[in-house]
């Protein structure tokens, strides 16, 4: 066990919560590059690493090392508040390793919102991220709650965020770097504690490159990255699936 203490000289700026995440991310990091000098100082046979493993409160099924590795990355980032990227080819388990990030957090009695951001027409995405008012546009016959209000003390899960229109994703990083939201014709700005987990099949820093993301969003995603595997780099897994 061990401390980490980060001071800042200048007293102009206080720490934000952002200052937060990116040291969680260089910490487990740090605890990585560790993890194999801890190993080979521990006691042959310890069950200490799977015990932690069997308190995964959303059981994931495998049996190979490197989905252990990551259930492992899972609990550790669960204990956190930190932005998670899920990144792996389709069919891969991101839904679930978001879910299980999810309901091992202390968020976890709140709500696990879900958007496929492929799955939404263009013209729509933004209301059905953010809401509308009654009237915004012609079938707005009444207000609706956004998946972003919905989430509030929960978690919201944007699957497929590679997909996602550039004019939405500008809207997203705002709700990200304020925590709030406007619903679509609407002005009041609403306050929203959101837990944002976001996955992609996509190779979204050459999406970045080629400028069809956002590398600001890109930034503000990828805080803790978690890599899936291709089921052929875990064919041990296929039975039990």
């Amino acid at each position: 066990s061990g401390a980490v203490c980060l001071v800042r000289e200048s007293t102009d700026r206080p720490f934000t919560e952002n200052d937060l995440h990116v040291l969680c991310a260089l910490m487990q990091r740090g605890a990585e590059a560790l993890r194999p000098i801890i190993s080979s100082q521990r006691e042959p046979g310890s069950s200490r690493s799977m015990q932690r493993e069997a308190d995964l409160p959303f059981p994931l099924v495998y049996r190979s090392g490197v989905m252990r590795q990551i259930t492992r990355q899972v609990l550790r980032v669960a204990a956190t508040d930190a932005t998670v990227c899920i990144t792996g080819p389709s069919g891969s388990g991101k839904e679930l390793i978001a879910a299980a990030i999810h309901y091992g957090s202390l968020r976890s009695g709140g709500s696990f919102i879900k958007v496929n951001c492929a799955a939404i027409p263009e013209n729509l995405i933004e209301s059905e991220l953010f809401g509308h008012e009654k009237g915004a546009f012609t079938d707005a016959r009444g207000m609706l709650k956004g998946r972003f209000e919905l989430a509030d003390g929960g978690t919201l899960f944007l699957d497929e965020i590679g997909d996602m229109p550039m004019a939405a994703q500008t809207k997203v990083l705002r709700a990200i770097e304020t925590r709030h939201i406007e619903r679509v014709g609407g002005s009041e700005p609403i306050t929203v504690d959101v837990r944002l987990i976001a996955a992609t099949h996509r190779d979204l820093p050459i999406m970045v490159r080629d400028g069809r993301f956002r590398e600001d969003l890109w930034y503000r995603l990828d805080v803790v990255r978690i890599e899936l595997p291709e089921l052929r780099a875990r064919r041990e897994d296929v039975p039990l699936l």
